[in-house]
Order: C-alpha cells, then sequence, then structure tokens
C-alpha cells in the first residue's frame, strides 16, 4: 500500500518501534516475517502491528494505514506505528542499531506521514509509558526499551508548533533550547 492512501482515522500520533532483534546475527528481517510473529502463539493478532518496517536496505508496507496498528495500549486508535529491524547488540541487551540508511529511511518516512498529518506528534514506543513521577517518562519508568533511542528529541524538528513531550529528555531537550 502506499502513504498516500485516503484518510480514514484522525491521526494524533506517530509511534517509533524497534523489531527488537540482534544486529548481525539476521539482519534480513522482512514485513513478511513480523507479519508471521505477530499473527502466531501468542499473539494471535489480525495483522502485523505496524504499518510500515524500515529494513536494512527497503521501506515496506504492513497493515493498511486506514487500519487500527497493534502499537501501544490505550493509544492505538489514532496512531500510525513504525519499526526498524534491530534494537539489540549482539548480546540481546537495547541498543540503537539503525544504520545511516535506516535513519535515512525513517526521515523519509516521517516527512511524508507529516504531508498528510501535520498535527501528529513523533513518539517512542517506551515514551509512551506511564510518567509515574510527574516529571516526564524516563528510563526506570519504560516498559521497553523499543526504539532504542530517544524519538521525540530526535525527530524534535518534525513536531507540531506546541509540542509536550512525554518523554523527560524530550522536555528537558526543550526546557534547555528555550533557556537559551
Amino acid at each position: 500500500h502506499k502513504l498516500e492512501e485516503k484518510k480514514m482515522r484522525q491521526i494524533k500520533e506517530i509511534h517509533i518501534h524497534c523489531s527488537a532483534t540482534k544486529e548481525g546475527v539476521k539482519n534480513n528481517i522482512t514485513a513478511q516475517e513480523i507479519r508471521k510473529w505477530h499473527m502466531s502463539e501468542p499473539r494471535n493478532w489480525s495483522d502485523i502491528g505496524y504499518h510500515v518496517v524500515i529494513g536494512m536496505g527497503a521501506i515496506e508496507g504492513g497493515r493498511p494505514l486506514h487500519k487500527i496498528p497493534a502499537s501501544s495500549k490505550g493509544r492505538n486508535s489514532n496512531a500510525i506505528a513504525i519499526c526498524y529491524v534491530g534494537g539489540l547488540d549482539a548480546n540481546g541487551k537495547a541498543k540503537d542499531t539503525r544504520t545511516p540508511k535506516q535513519k535515512e529511511m525513517l526521515i523519509k518516512v516521517i516527512k511524508n506521514l507529516k504531508k498528510l498529518y501535520p498535527k501528529a506528534t513523533i513518539h517512542g514506543h517506551r515514551d509512551l509509558s506511564k510518567d509515574k513521577d510527574g516529571d516526564g517518562v524516563e528510563k526506570h519508568e519504560f516498559m521497553k526499551m523499543c526504539p532504542c533511542f530517544d524519538a521525540e528529541v530526535e525527530y524534535m524538528e518534525f513536531q507540531p508548533k506546541n509540542f509536550k513531550p512525554l518523554s523527560k529528555a524530550g522536555k528537558d531537550y526543550l526546557k534547555n533550547k528555550n533557556a537559551k
């Protein structure tokens, strides 16, 4: 499917995920393989959870954009989910494993989505965790490390005016930027 599909849902958020696969082991994970994982035990979802998969050398379509993703419980109805292949080091520890090409492709997808949904905010999956102490979501509150980088900060230039970060990193970034 194409990113130019008709706007069938009101999109307020773009969620960035990682596939939680090890770097250097099997980098040719495809949307079709992730679809198999999501549609089998224990998940048994109706389709792949993500709308877009950023592989090692290609952007692949997943779930059609007009369908609600399986992205983050309680935040799916107005979201689009993007996943990059990677997110773990060779020992299975969380790590930003994006290649320069994947970073470039992520920006391309985000720019295209922002043309369609200019008011959509961009968040890493972990930024959607519960902020237990009220100062912004931070490492000790992450439900998962995914996507293993500060997506709100990295994509700040694409955030809408008056963006209110969920993450402590995003809040601190804006506070420091506004203090200058």
